[in-house]
């Protein structure tokens, strides 16, 4: 599928999750079945959500910063078990966790880490999770990260209702404040157990939402960033390295490369990157493009991230797209436990 073409079906899903349409058939009717039978097989190999064992990551990261009367950042983790941190042992390995130590690092300032993610969970779930981070007026999140969208695809949730949900909930949080940066479906295309043609099948309909996703979030203010790596080539090239003892989750090496492409639209989001980061370089192929048209090459190169840069014009609302260089994750120290 080209850029273009991508970047038309998103639209199309996206407005249809705006205005209440049905969802856009991603298969045709004769490979249902097939897509059924293999999506039970490779599930029961998988063992996914199989009594899930997550490690408990809350609590405050880098608290050698702590001022007296300067309170700690708070970041809050939603979605569902890429979000939470299955498959890993130790609460240090979750993306939560490393996220918290690098924002910390680079602020030189405490992070207190909350995490409302649960294993499993669909983007209807988004509801409860938001309603749990904005529990209490007097803490909202300073920063929110989610990561949802591979369950969606595995229960053929349609993708206009999926985008819905996330459009919603990034629209709940940032009326309250919070910024948000969503890590957008990863390509399910590459899971070890799946096989063709579930693999292409779960490759074009995870890219699709991908898009989707991107599209819906950016309209409601919030920044995404592909998470094609997460279970895209790099981890096809190596996955028993990169995916966990299940062959469906991350191991802790899978995180630790999905947390470094976050890091920096989620410190970015905060004000903590350099300046001369923000401005886009055309070298790198940044810029300014129709958000359509910026969340459809998203899609199609993890790492990439997509914010809202300019009122709407005839093509319909501009994004910035931009490559972020890497920058490793420092380690995680271990977080002082919670009341």
């Amino acid at each position: 599928m080209t850029s273009m073409s991508r970047a038309r079906t998103a639209r199309r899903i996206a407005a249809g999750a705006a205005y209440g349409g049905g969802g856009i058939g991603l298969a045709g009717a004769a490979t249902v079945g097939l897509l059924v039978a293999q999506a039970q097989l490779a599930r029961r190999r998988v063992g996914n959500g199989a009594a899930p064992h997550v490690p408990n990551a809350d609590g405050l990261y880098g608290a050698a910063y702590t001022v007296p009367g300067e309170p700690a950042l708070r970041l809050t983790m939603l979605g569902d078990s890429t979000a939470a941190g299955q498959g890993v042992h130790r609460a240090g390995q979750t993306p939560g966790a490393l996220l918290a130590s690098g924002v910390a690092a680079i602020a030189e300032r405490p992070v207190g880490l909350s995490t409302v993610a649960v294993p499993g969970a669909c983007s209807d779930d988004l509801d409860r999770q938001v309603t749990l981070a904005l529990a209490d007026p007097s803490r909202v999140p300073d920063i929110c990260v989610i990561m949802v969208g591979a369950n969606d695809v595995t229960h053929r949730m349609p993708p206009t209702r999926s985008v819905r949900h996330l459009s919603s909930a990034v629209r709940r949080l940032r009326t309250a404040g919070a910024e948000v940066v969503v890590g957008t479906c990863p390509d399910l295309g590459t899971i070890e157990p799946v096989r063709q043609p579930l693999r292409w099948l779960a490759r074009r309909a995870s890219r699709q939402l991908a898009a989707a996703q991107t599209i819906g979030v950016v309209e409601q203010g919030g920044r995404t960033v592909s998470l094609g790596d997460l279970l895209g080539p790099e981890f096809a090239a190596n996955p028993r390295e990169l995916f966990g003892p299940d062959s469906y989750h991350p191991s802790a090496e899978g995180y630790a490369t999905a947390a470094m492409a976050v890091l920096p639209t989620v410190c970015a989001a905060l004000g903590l990157w350099p300046a001369e980061e923000e401005r886009p370089d055309a070298a790198r192929r940044e810029g300014f493009l129709p958000v359509a048209r910026a969340a459809a090459e998203a899609a199609s190169e993890a790492g990439t991230e997509v914010t809202a840069a300019m009122p709407a014009g005839s093509r319909g609302p501009w994004a910035l797209l931009k490559r972020r260089r890497r920058r490793r994750v420092p380690e995680p120290e271990p977080a002082a436990p919670t009341a």
